[in-house]
């Protein structure tokens, strides 16, 4: 088959690669479509691989063609979509549920074989089947999806309460959509990007906010009463949205950071104080699941989807490539600011 590999830093060739050959309860899936992920980019451009060469990509969706013995509950021509964490199910952890804390896992694009390929093997309780309505574009979302619905789990979320979505990426976009289901009194997407805040709004935000005005703090703080927010999230794992998270947290409210920082955070005393002064819960998200794996997260993405109430939109993409154009992907990364959305791979 045609695999994009990383040969060393920033050295990705589309070449040949062997098909991965599957054994007793393994599907062989064909790669319709894979999104390049924030935690990709590193990968590949900042020595950031765990070992050379590797085929990475965990984000993506096809169909199975090819099933192994044992398996009982997917047939070929299902379109699925990739699970790509695989825990051991042995550890304290899986053994309560807590498969993203599993320390002896291995991982789909990180770890072994990803998805930026012609053909990606797994095990069949790792592809989740999807309806023929959904495409396999949107089955490429599915995981950052997930991740987003991980989130207000660990925050322990509830219908009622004003809720902030600090960052409009993918992540963030999916947050609001999850927050709107389960019956956010009104849901605030905060960003820098005017075009970003406009499909927040498609999507379904009631507020969007621009923090680049000297004084959106005073219209949150006319909006929201001054009693600031029944739940914080923050997605995009940036200084400035984690520090604003605790200004705009409301008394007893919920603070989960689902994004990951890449640089130091330092707090002031004063900024720091006050989860104390407003006794917010403070949480932090890893990945996407829970039990029976892979977990809520996955089964309702896959519903909610298929029903039309979490939406997909065209401009949650920046670029859909043939996979064999992949360094061109990557090389988007290299000037800041110009990627806004999605990357899609698709196979020819």
């Amino acid at each position: 088959m045609k695999a994009a590999v990383l040969h060393a830093n920033d050295d990705l060739r589309y070449e040949e690669y062997p098909t991965p050959q599957i054994g007793s309860g393994e599907v062989l899936v064909k790669v319709r479509a894979a999104g390049i992920c924030g935690s990709d980019v590193p990968r590949v451009l900042n020595n950031g691989a765990h070992y050379y060469p590797i085929v990475l990509g965990h984000e993506f969706s096809g169909e199975v063609v090819a099933v192994g013995e044992d398996v009982k509950k997917l047939n070929i021509g299902d379109r699925v979509a990739g699970v790509p964490l695989i825990p051991c199910f042995k550890c304290d952890d899986c053994q309560k549920g807590n498969y993203s804390l599993c320390k002896f896992y291995t991982f789909i694009g990180s770890r072994i074989q990803g998805s930026f390929a012609q053909y990606v093997k797994l095990p069949e309780r790792n592809a989740v089947k999807f309806d023929p309505s959904i495409s396999f574009e949107q089955g490429a979302l599915f995981e950052p999806s997930t991740v987003a619905l991980h989130g207000l789990k660990r925050a322990g979320f509830h219908g009622g309460e004003d809720t902030a979505i600090l960052g409009g990426g993918t992540i963030g976009l999916f947050t609001a959509q999850w927050a709107k289901i389960f019956g956010a009194k009104r849901v605030f997407v905060f960003d820098i990007d005017n075009d970003r805040l406009k499909l927040a709004e498609r999507l379904g935000a009631d507020i969007s906010i621009n923090t680049m005005d000297d004084e959106f703090r005073e219209k949150v703080a006319e909006l929201t009463n001054n009693k600031g927010f029944g739940f914080v999230f923050e997605t995009a794992g940036s200084d400035v949205t984690m520090k604003l998270a605790f200004e705009l947290a409301g008394n007893r409210s919920s603070v989960c950071f689902i994004g990951t920082p890449t640089r130091d955070l330092v707090f002031t005393p004063r900024l720091f104080e006050n989860m104390h002064r407003k006794e917010f819960t403070l949480t932090g998200s890893w990945m996407s699941y829970s039990a029976p794996f892979p977990g809520a997260e996955w089964e309702l993405t896959a519903h909610y989807i298929a029903a039309g109430a979490l939406q997909y939109d065209e401009d949650m993409i920046f670029r859909k490539l043939p996979l064999s154009e992949i360094k061109t992907a990557f090389d988007y990364y290299k000037t800041p600011g110009i990627v806004k959305g999605k990357i899609i791979l698709l196979n020819e």
